[in-house]
């Protein structure tokens, strides 16, 4: 499996739109997840999508985002919209794509990311930190997470 930034491979970016759109959107916001994907071949600091590949097959993506949480805009940067593709669940991929990350983030001089969840159970397997509630747009609950590196 290799990791890789969209940038070198961006004939990927409708199909990270579409799966960010399907996994974490709603009905109209399809326009808002490809302007996320767009903005990350900028060449910018952030946001950033990855992709992981085997071979030439897309199976997986992770963002590093200066914000995933409107109401937490006081902390940045963020492990934003990690997503597997069905067929490569239950195979580590998904912990792949946060210790890519995690690396990446710590080589680009930052010492902690943060993301947020709806659920529990799973990002505290590898090491986040809960820190506490807070609420998605517009009312939704969910938890933040922090993890520091150095």
């Amino acid at each position: 499996m290799k990791i890789i930034n969209l940038s070198a491979r961006p004939e990927f970016k409708e199909q990270v739109t579409d799966w960010l759109w399907q996994a974490f959107g709603s009905e109209n916001s399809r326009d808002f997840f490809a302007s996320v994907v767009q903005s990350s071949l900028s060449g910018a600091d952030l946001p950033q999508t990855f992709i992981a590949l085997e071979g030439e097959r897309l199976a997986g993506t992770v963002g590093l985002w200066r914000c995933d949480l409107v109401s937490r805009q006081d902390l940045t940067p963020w492990l934003a919209a990690l997503y597997v593709d069905k067929d490569y669940r239950s195979r580590g991929l998904g912990q792949q794509l946060q210790e890519f990350l995690q690396e990446h983030s710590r080589r680009s001089g930052f010492s902690e990311l943060y993301l947020y969840a709806e659920f529990t159970g799973y990002y505290e397997r590898f090491g986040w930190r809960y820190i506490g509630d807070a609420l998605d747009y517009p009312d939704k609950p969910v938890r933040v997470y922090k993890k520091s590196f150095s």
